[in-house]
């Protein structure tokens, strides 16, 4: 453990940040997951609803840094892929 104030202040940040990232990741986890199952179901409306509020999420926890950028943006195409092709098809 650490010893000097500004080495313990460090890790009591370091906590912090890492409860708040993986808060985003989980929020991440579901919106995704909301849509994938909308999709499942054959559900157009409710997919659409579902990407929409995804790519917010993807959006701001990129923003955040808790996910890459390039992950938020490869996450919201497959998802507005499968989105698409359920709406047209």
């Amino acid at each position: 453990m650490a010893n000097h104030k500004s080495a313990l202040k460090r890790h009591k940040q370091n906590l912090k940040r890492a409860q708040r990232n993986r808060a985003n990741r989980t929020r991440v986890k579901n919106a995704v997951k909301a849509v994938r199952l909308a999709v499942l179901e054959k559900d157009a409306q409710a997919a659409d609803a579902a990407f929409i509020r995804a790519t917010s999420i993807l959006d701001k926890s990129a923003g955040k840094g808790a996910i890459h950028r390039r992950t938020a943006a490869r996450k919201i195409s497959r998802l507005a892929k499968a989105v698409k092709g359920l709406i047209q098809g």
